[in-house]
Protein backbone atom coordinates (compact mmCIF):
# COMPACT_ATOMS: atom_id res chain seq x y z
CA UNK A 1 0.00 0.00 0.00
CA UNK A 2 1.38 3.39 -1.03
CA UNK A 3 2.10 5.78 1.82
CA UNK A 4 1.47 9.37 0.78
CA UNK A 5 3.17 12.35 2.42
CA UNK A 6 2.13 15.89 1.54
CA UNK A 7 4.80 18.55 2.12
CA UNK A 8 3.36 22.04 2.54
CA UNK A 9 6.15 24.62 2.81
CA UNK A 10 6.94 27.84 0.95
CA UNK A 11 10.70 27.11 1.10
CA UNK A 12 11.76 25.33 -2.09
CA UNK A 13 14.93 23.89 -0.54
CA UNK A 14 12.95 22.39 2.34
CA UNK A 15 10.54 20.79 -0.12
CA UNK A 16 13.38 19.38 -2.21
CA UNK A 17 15.36 17.99 0.73
CA UNK A 18 12.29 16.43 2.29
CA UNK A 19 11.18 14.86 -1.00
CA UNK A 20 14.62 13.30 -1.44
CA UNK A 21 14.73 12.08 2.15
CA UNK A 22 11.29 10.49 1.86
CA UNK A 23 12.08 8.83 -1.46
CA UNK A 24 15.02 6.99 0.13
CA UNK A 25 12.55 5.61 2.69
CA UNK A 26 10.15 4.41 -0.05
CA UNK A 27 7.55 7.02 0.85
CA UNK A 28 5.62 8.83 -1.87
CA UNK A 29 5.76 12.58 -1.42
CA UNK A 30 4.03 15.51 -3.10
CA UNK A 31 5.19 19.06 -2.42
CA UNK A 32 3.05 22.19 -2.24
CA UNK A 33 4.59 25.64 -2.25
CA UNK A 34 1.75 27.29 -0.33
CA UNK A 35 -1.14 26.52 1.95
CA UNK A 36 -3.54 27.76 -0.71
CA UNK A 37 -2.16 25.34 -3.33
CA UNK A 38 -2.65 22.44 -0.93
CA UNK A 39 -6.20 23.47 0.00
CA UNK A 40 -7.18 23.82 -3.66
CA UNK A 41 -5.98 20.28 -4.42
CA UNK A 42 -7.22 18.71 -1.19
CA UNK A 43 -10.42 17.16 -2.55
CA UNK A 44 -8.43 15.29 -5.23
CA UNK A 45 -5.78 13.85 -2.92
CA UNK A 46 -5.64 10.35 -1.53
CA UNK A 47 -5.39 9.93 2.27
CA UNK A 48 -1.93 10.55 3.65
CA UNK A 49 0.14 12.34 6.26
CA UNK A 50 0.86 16.06 6.09
CA UNK A 51 4.17 17.79 6.83
CA UNK A 52 3.00 21.34 7.41
CA UNK A 53 4.99 24.52 7.81
CA UNK A 54 3.23 27.04 10.05
CA UNK A 55 4.87 30.29 8.99
CA UNK A 56 3.81 30.81 5.38
CA UNK A 57 2.63 34.02 3.70
CA UNK A 58 -1.08 34.62 2.97
CA UNK A 59 -2.40 31.19 4.03
CA UNK A 60 -0.44 29.94 7.03
CA UNK A 61 -0.41 26.51 8.63
CA UNK A 62 -3.07 27.38 11.18
CA UNK A 63 -5.46 28.31 8.37
CA UNK A 64 -4.69 25.02 6.62
CA UNK A 65 -5.49 23.08 9.80
CA UNK A 66 -8.75 24.98 10.21
CA UNK A 67 -9.71 24.07 6.64
CA UNK A 68 -8.89 20.41 7.28
CA UNK A 69 -11.19 20.48 10.31
CA UNK A 70 -13.96 22.21 8.34
CA UNK A 71 -13.79 19.55 5.65
CA UNK A 72 -13.57 16.78 8.27
CA UNK A 73 -10.26 15.57 6.81
CA UNK A 74 -8.64 13.65 9.64
CA UNK A 75 -5.23 13.02 8.13
CA UNK A 76 -2.41 13.27 10.66
CA UNK A 77 -0.57 16.61 10.59
CA UNK A 78 3.08 16.90 11.62
CA UNK A 79 3.97 20.54 12.11
CA UNK A 80 7.37 21.87 11.01
CA UNK A 81 8.64 24.72 13.17
CA UNK A 82 11.73 26.84 13.51
CA UNK A 83 14.10 26.15 16.38
CA UNK A 84 12.66 27.24 19.72
CA UNK A 85 9.12 27.91 18.45
CA UNK A 86 7.58 25.87 21.25
CA UNK A 87 4.53 28.12 21.67
CA UNK A 88 3.74 27.75 17.96
CA UNK A 89 4.00 23.98 18.19
CA UNK A 90 1.78 23.87 21.27
CA UNK A 91 -0.90 25.97 19.56
CA UNK A 92 -0.77 23.69 16.51
CA UNK A 93 -1.11 20.55 18.61
CA UNK A 94 -4.12 22.04 20.39
CA UNK A 95 -5.65 22.41 16.92
CA UNK A 96 -5.06 18.73 16.16
CA UNK A 97 -1.46 18.29 15.02
CA UNK A 98 -0.14 14.90 16.12
CA UNK A 99 3.54 15.89 16.40
CA UNK A 100 6.03 18.62 15.60
CA UNK A 101 9.58 18.55 14.31
CA UNK A 102 12.12 21.35 14.33
CA UNK A 103 14.10 22.56 11.36
CA UNK A 104 16.69 21.47 10.37
CA UNK A 105 15.39 17.91 10.38
CA UNK A 106 17.07 14.79 11.64
CA UNK A 107 16.09 11.92 9.34
CA UNK A 108 15.54 9.46 12.17
CA UNK A 109 13.25 11.84 14.06
CA UNK A 110 11.24 12.60 10.92
CA UNK A 111 10.78 8.95 9.92
CA UNK A 112 9.82 7.92 13.45
CA UNK A 113 7.21 10.67 13.55
CA UNK A 114 5.83 9.60 10.17
CA UNK A 115 5.69 5.97 11.25
CA UNK A 116 3.48 6.93 14.20
CA UNK A 117 1.40 9.18 11.95
CA UNK A 118 0.73 6.40 9.42
CA UNK A 119 -0.35 4.06 12.21
CA UNK A 120 -2.78 6.74 13.35
CA UNK A 121 -3.97 7.31 9.77
CA UNK A 122 -4.85 3.61 9.47
CA UNK A 123 -6.85 3.70 12.70
CA UNK A 124 -8.64 6.91 11.69
CA UNK A 125 -9.41 5.48 8.26
CA UNK A 126 -11.07 2.41 9.77
CA UNK A 127 -13.06 4.62 12.14
CA UNK A 128 -14.14 6.87 9.26
CA UNK A 129 -15.27 3.86 7.23
CA UNK A 130 -17.42 2.64 10.12
CA UNK A 131 -18.90 6.13 10.56
CA UNK A 132 -19.68 6.51 6.86
CA UNK A 133 -21.28 3.07 6.72
CA UNK A 134 -23.41 3.90 9.76
CA UNK A 135 -24.43 7.25 8.25
CA UNK A 136 -25.51 5.58 4.99
CA UNK A 137 -27.67 3.06 6.84
CA UNK A 138 -29.25 5.63 9.15
CA UNK A 139 -29.90 8.02 6.25
CA UNK A 140 -31.92 5.26 4.56
CA UNK A 141 -34.51 5.41 7.37
CA UNK A 142 -37.80 7.23 6.92
CA UNK A 143 -38.39 10.33 9.02
CA UNK A 144 -40.62 8.44 11.45
CA UNK A 145 -38.22 5.49 11.73
CA UNK A 146 -35.41 7.92 12.55
CA UNK A 147 -37.58 9.56 15.23
CA UNK A 148 -38.23 6.16 16.77
CA UNK A 149 -34.49 5.46 16.77
CA UNK A 150 -33.85 8.84 18.42
CA UNK A 151 -36.47 8.05 21.05
CA UNK A 152 -34.84 4.71 21.81
CA UNK A 153 -31.49 6.49 22.13
CA UNK A 154 -33.11 8.79 24.68
CA UNK A 155 -34.26 5.77 26.69
CA UNK A 156 -37.96 6.31 25.98
CA UNK A 157 -40.12 3.18 26.31
CA UNK A 158 -42.50 2.47 23.42
CA UNK A 159 -45.57 3.76 25.28
CA UNK A 160 -43.97 7.09 26.18
CA UNK A 161 -42.50 7.38 22.69
CA UNK A 162 -45.98 6.88 21.20
CA UNK A 163 -47.32 9.78 23.30
CA UNK A 164 -44.31 11.93 22.44
CA UNK A 165 -44.78 11.38 18.69
CA UNK A 166 -48.57 11.51 18.81
CA UNK A 167 -49.03 8.06 17.31
CA UNK A 168 -50.35 4.73 18.56
CA UNK A 169 -48.28 2.15 20.41
CA UNK A 170 -48.85 -0.33 17.58
CA UNK A 171 -47.55 2.23 15.07
CA UNK A 172 -44.41 2.75 17.15
CA UNK A 173 -43.85 -1.01 17.25
CA UNK A 174 -44.32 -1.20 13.47
CA UNK A 175 -41.84 1.62 12.83
CA UNK A 176 -39.39 0.07 15.29
CA UNK A 177 -39.52 -3.28 13.47
CA UNK A 178 -39.10 -1.57 10.09
CA UNK A 179 -36.23 0.51 11.45
CA UNK A 180 -34.39 -2.58 12.70
CA UNK A 181 -34.95 -4.33 9.36
CA UNK A 182 -33.79 -1.33 7.30
CA UNK A 183 -30.64 -0.95 9.41
CA UNK A 184 -29.94 -4.67 9.04
CA UNK A 185 -29.63 -5.29 12.79
CA UNK A 186 -31.14 -7.88 15.09
CA UNK A 187 -30.80 -6.18 18.46
CA UNK A 188 -31.41 -2.78 20.00
CA UNK A 189 -27.76 -2.62 21.03
CA UNK A 190 -26.66 -2.90 17.39
CA UNK A 191 -29.12 -0.19 16.34
CA UNK A 192 -27.91 2.16 19.07
CA UNK A 193 -24.27 1.51 18.17
CA UNK A 194 -24.97 2.52 14.58
CA UNK A 195 -26.85 5.60 15.76
CA UNK A 196 -23.91 6.72 17.92
CA UNK A 197 -21.44 6.13 15.07
CA UNK A 198 -23.66 8.23 12.79
CA UNK A 199 -23.88 11.03 15.41
CA UNK A 200 -27.65 10.78 15.72
CA UNK A 201 -29.01 13.03 18.47
CA UNK A 202 -31.29 11.33 21.02
CA UNK A 203 -34.89 12.42 21.51
CA UNK A 204 -35.12 13.49 25.14
CA UNK A 205 -38.19 12.95 27.30
CA UNK A 206 -40.21 16.12 27.82
CA UNK A 207 -40.49 17.57 31.29
CA UNK A 208 -44.26 17.36 30.95
CA UNK A 209 -45.14 14.23 29.03
CA UNK A 210 -48.90 14.48 29.52
CA UNK A 211 -49.48 16.43 26.31
CA UNK A 212 -49.01 14.45 23.12
CA UNK A 213 -47.16 16.13 20.32
CA UNK A 214 -48.88 16.72 17.06
CA UNK A 215 -47.75 15.50 13.67
CA UNK A 216 -48.01 11.74 13.13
Amino acid sequence: MQKNVYIVDDDREVRRSLSFMLSTADLSSRPFGSGLDFIEELDELRPGCILLDIRMPQVDGFHVMAELARKRVEWPVIVMTGHGEVSVAVRAMKLGAVDFIEKPFEEGVLLSSLERAFSLLKDRGETAERRQSAERRVNALTTREREVLQGLMGGLPNKLLARRLGISLRTVEMHRANMMDRLGVTSLAEALTLAVQASVEPLEAEANSNGAEAGS
